[in-house]
């Protein structure tokens, strides 16, 4: 057991003391030796609960259970403290409303000791609704973009999400932390970008699944929207970093087309593509 090598499980969290619990329990019934791996959940500065409920999961046996509390500055900023305050390789880190299954984490380090190449890996994101989403049809399917399945076979990739990450301390030396002043859209897919091009590899592990949950609050067609506009917005300030060009005219010329799509379909997904396209148009203009 003692050449396992031992895991850092970093969980950052906002204000989600209401289903951090099952995300916890859930990741302290591994099948990986439990002496073995270490959970870290990072508090981007929440102002509920959080804080009693890390403290009652931290009960003395394996895995520990640790709290870090922060300010709050956004995914990429919890990220980057919970990476300084673990010691283990590699670090994987997990969004607060998910459940891993029993066999996740062990995935995971299979992966990484097979692909020892790969500076980052990720496995799929299944999602699953506790309430009935709005209607999206096929056309506009992709428009859960927390989901993540690249099919049964192992393989390179250009991108995994940040909810199933593990990333090895020396790609970190080698292309340096997360951008913390990306806090909604691109802010792991950055990091994959700059791992890309130090020519460092990317490993999908379809083993290594786990359960992304949408509450029925998550569902509401208002928070989707709201939501959507934010990310269409922030992929400004990604683009920036990365260098690529925005077109305000080019964003908000096929917002007709969602529009009478979404009528003639029925398909709240397009109503979803038009708040994205607006908010870029906005962030855009605001730069």
């Amino acid at each position: 057991m003692s050449e396992l090598p031992f895991v850092s499980v970093v969980v950052p969290t906002w204000n989600r003391a209401s289903i951090l619990t099952d995300c916890l329990s859930s990741l302290r019934v591994q099948s990986y030796p439990l002496d073995r791996f270490e959970i870290l959940v990072v508090d981007d500065g929440s102002v509920d609960a959080t804080a009693e409920i890390v403290r009652a999961q931290d009960d003395g046996r394996a895995p520990r259970v640790r709290y870090l509390p922060l300010s709050h500055g956004g995914p990429n900023a919890a990220r980057n403290a919970g990476i300084a305050a673990t010691g283990g390789d590699p670090i994987c880190f997990v969004d607060d409303d998910v459940e891993a299954p029993a066999g996740w984490l062990e995935a995971m380090v299979g992966g990484a000791l097979r692909h020892a190449e790969a500076g980052c890996l990720g496995g799929p994101v299944r999602l699953r609704f506790e309430a009935k989403p709005p209607r999206i049809c096929e056309m506009e399917s992709w428009i859960w973009e927390a989901a993540l399945d690249y099919g049964p076979s192992e393989r390179m990739v250009e991108q995994v999400n940040s909810t199933n990450l593990a990333v090895r301390r020396w790609a970190i030396e080698a292309v340096g932390p997360f951008n913390a002043s990306l806090r909604i859209y691109g802010d792991e897919t950055e990091w994959e970008v700059r791992l890309r091009r130090a020519g460092i590899p990317i490993a999908y592990l379809p083993a290594a699944w786990l359960w992304h949950r949408r509450t029925a609050a998550d569902l509401r067609p208002a928070t989707l929207f709201r939501r959507r506009f934010r990310q269409g917005v922030a992929y400004t300030g990604y683009a920036a970093v990365v260098g690529e060009p925005i077109s305000v005219a080019h964003t908000l010329w096929p917002i007709p087309f969602y529009l009478a799509h979404a009528v003639r379909r029925r398909c709240f997904g397009a109503v979803l593509e038009v708040a994205r396209k607006l908010g870029i148009a906005w962030g855009a203009v605001r730069r």
